[in-house]
C-alpha cells in the first residue's frame, strides 16, 4: 500500500516541472516602472497558457489584470503607447488599455486611441517568453536621476 503512494510522491516534481511560468518585462523608464507579461500553463499536458498583464509603477501601485488563454503556439501580444503613461495590450481581438500612474484600467480604447506599436511579446524557440521592440518604436521617455536638481530657467 505504501508503494504507490511513494511513487506518486516522487513522480509529482517531475509532472510538474514541465509546467510554464514566464514572465517578461518592458521596462518603461526604470526598473520601478514596467509592464509585463505572464504566461503560465497549469499542467504540462495542457496546450493552453492563461495570459495576465502585470503594470509596476513603484513605489505607488503594482497590479495584475488577467486577459486570457490562448493556445501556447499562439502566444503573440502587441503593446502600444498612447503618450501620458498610457499602454494597450492586444492579443487577438481583446485589447486592454492602462494608465501608469495608478496602475488603472481604463475603457477599451478606439483605433485612434491605441498609439504606436511599441513592441510584441512571444514565445521563443525555447518556450521562453521574450519582447520584441518594434523597429520604429519610440523610446522611453528618460527618467530623472533621483535627487536630481532642475536647471534655472534661462
Amino acid at each position: 500500500m505504501k508503494r504507490p503512494r511513494l511513487l506518486t510522491a516522487l513522480l509529482v516534481p517531475f509532472l510538474l516541472s514541465a509546467c510554464m511560468q514566464e514572465t517578461t518585462s518592458y521596462i518603461v523608464d526604470d526598473r520601478d516602472h514596467a509592464i509585463s507579461l505572464r504566461a503560465e500553463q497549469d499542467y504540462f499536458w495542457s496546450d493552453a497558457v492563461a495570459l495576465k498583464m502585470v503594470v509596476t509603477n513603484l513605489p505607488e501601485c503594482q497590479r495584475q489584470f488577467p486577459m486570457t488563454t490562448v493556445a501556447t503556439n499562439a502566444v503573440e501580444v502587441e503593446l502600444y503607447g498612447a503618450g501620458d503613461g498610457v499602454y494597450s495590450m492586444r492579443v487577438g481581438a481583446q485589447v486592454m488599455r492602462i494608465e501608469m500612474a495608478g496602475c488603472t484600467r481604463l475603457t477599451e480604447p478606439t483605433p485612434q486611441e491605441l498609439g504606436q506599436r511599441v513592441g510584441t511579446f512571444r514565445l521563443d524557440a525555447d518556450k521562453k517568453l521574450v519582447f520584441e521592440k518594434a523597429p520604429d518604436a519610440p523610446a522611453p521617455p528618460a527618467a530623472e536621476p533621483k535627487g536630481a536638481i532642475p536647471e534655472p530657467a534661462a
